[in-house]
């Protein structure tokens, strides 16, 4: 396994430092500090290439905590305290994580990130609708689902504003900002059936896999781990159908099973950027093998710039950025429609396709 160099590590945190300011505030003040560290940049090195990133290591640490681990650097964590401290919370941090090495590399090495952020159903509603609207009810295959609660799309409330409110009562509420005019649904898209599969599926009966799931959140954003909590009891009350499985070598057959149900629509969200180049290529082309012969759907939410082999149009410079697609195989022939630009959880949502990007 590749071992990652501390001056790429820096670098991606000086990234994320660059690009969370204004959503997660604890987290660019750390990620500051740790740019410039080697001691704590090194507690990455057992992770896989493409998890060492500072979301796993901030994960990691953020689970201890959650874990009951007693430490004054938890009063920086708006997660954990009402009040948190607003000095500098790096020596904290560092004391902190260093004390406790080898627990933390023994996490960032076996853990992936699994953000099952239920706010990015908001992206999906306008999409799903379109496709829902083309060729009718549809059955949805979520790829790296994590503990699946994005499968629970029909049963949350959204609220778009401008674009009015879709589904009845919810215990989750997700509100999302819309520019562009884009085709928000009168009604719920159908969604016959849904499938999630995942490498490493989180089961909601399994206390610390929530609490993995919980750490992945981000600590300056106490709505998220409301509507997360509230997601994990609607999922108790209705099982979903999550299986573990590759993204690649078992996708074939769960979208023949899927398209029993209704129009298959594969789903990815935040989830390919994980995958090394190989891997993505691999995917893109099973997605083509399936749709040579059957006709599928594939909605995604990606970053352009962390995953320029998928076949999403974008600028020169691949956006540092959440674009919204469709893929649709249609009689055997691949068409590509870019729709919107995003919040990475939801927030919002700039159209950019107009009311009809595709039909028929």
């Amino acid at each position: 396994m590749p071992v990652p160099d501390l001056a790429v590590l820096a670098e991606r945190f000086r990234t994320f430092a660059a690009t969370s300011a204004s959503r997660a505030p604890l987290y660019q003040r750390l990620s500051l500090g740790i740019a410039d560290d080697p001691e704590l940049l090194a507690l990455l090195r057992t992770a896989p290439e493409q998890q060492a990133i500072p979301v796993l290591l901030f994960a990691a640490t953020h689970h201890l905590l959650l874990s009951g681990d007693e430490h004054p650097v938890a009063g920086y964590y708006p997660s954990l305290t009402e009040h948190p401290h607003t000095d500098d919370p790096v020596p904290a941090w560092r004391d902190f994580a260093l004390s406790r090495a080898d627990r933390i590399e023994a996490l960032v090495a076996t853990r992936s990130t699994q953000t099952n952020e239920v706010g990015r159903c908001a992206w999906f509603v306008p999409a799903l609708g379109l496709l829902d609207g083309e060729v009718g009810p549809l059955a949805m295959v979520d790829v790296g689902t994590s503990a699946g609660l994005n499968l629970q799309l029909p049963r949350y409330r959204y609220e778009y504003t401008p674009g009015g409110v879709v589904g009845g009562a919810s215990p989750v509420h997700l509100e999302c900002g819309t520019h562009g005019d884009p085709p928000i649904p009168l009604q719920m898209p159908r969604i016959a059936a849904a499938i999630g599969i995942d490498a490493s599926p989180i089961a909601t009966d399994d206390t610390d896999c929530l609490r993995w799931l919980q750490a992945c959140v981000w600590p300056d954003q106490a709505d998220r781990f409301h509507r997360l909590a509230a997601a994990i009891d609607m999922a108790r009350a209705v099982p979903l159908d999550v299986r573990a499985g590759d993204a690649v070598a078992d996708l074939g057959g769960v979208v023949g099973e899927a398209a029993q149900h209704g129009h298959p629509v594969v789903v990815n969200s935040w989830v390919l950027n994980y995958l090394s180049p190989a891997q993505r290529l691999a995917y893109v082309a099973e997605l083509d093998s399936i749709g040579s012969s059957n006709d599928v759907s594939w909605v995604l939410a990606e970053s352009p710039a962390e995953t320029p082999e998928l076949p999403i149009p974008t600028t020169a410079e691949p956006e540092q950025i959440t674009v919204l697609s469709v893929v649709r195989w249609r009689g055997g022939t691949r068409h590509v429609h870019r729709l919107a630009t995003t919040h990475p959880h939801g927030y919002w949502l700039r159209w950019e396709a107009g009311q009809a990007p595709f039909s028929g």
